[in-house]
């Protein structure tokens, strides 16, 4: 059974804005804590692409490919995680909260590698992994307002 994971907030940028700031996948880097991402497959820009995060310091790391599965500018995207390390789906959800704010809301459902053991080991990363992406929806809000459009 996959596990669920959603956070939000509030960015202070009307929904298409805010909407290519998080598709700009090279961009991510700006604001997803050691990660990298750049399109392996298409344009980035519609389902069947592919994309791959790498996250890490150094060597120390993994590389989480993603195919694009839905595609809904200005409001969604989904992605199916094909990678070892992350499996599951993902979802970056864009709602207007009125002419210049809107609400990014990132969710995983995510199948846990290593079996038993990631099962049991989920409660003690789970919290670290939350706040982690807590802390890059933070500096997402920061930077969209300051990023050139």
């Amino acid at each position: 059974m996959p596990e669920h994971l959603s956070l939000s907030v509030d960015v202070d940028a009307p929904a298409e804005r805010t909407w290519a700031a998080i598709t700009d996948w090279a961009g991510q880097a700006e604001w997803i804590l050691g990660t990298t991402v750049t399109v392996t497959g298409g344009d980035g820009a519609g389902v069947g692409s592919t994309i791959a995060a790498r996250t890490g310091l150094g060597r120390a790391g993994f590389v989480d490919t993603m195919t694009i599965t839905a595609w809904d500018p200005p409001r969604a995207c989904a992605v199916l995680h094909t990678g070892r390390v992350v499996r599951g789906t993902g979802e970056f959800r864009v709602d207007p909260l009125g002419p210049d704010r809107s609400r990014f809301t990132w969710s995983e459902d995510l199948d846990l590698p290593l079996g038993a053991l990631g099962r049991a080991g989920w409660p003690l990363v789970r919290p670290l992994f939350r706040a982690g992406l807590a802390r890059s929806l933070r500096r997402f809000a920061a930077w969209v307002p300051t990023r050139a459009h």
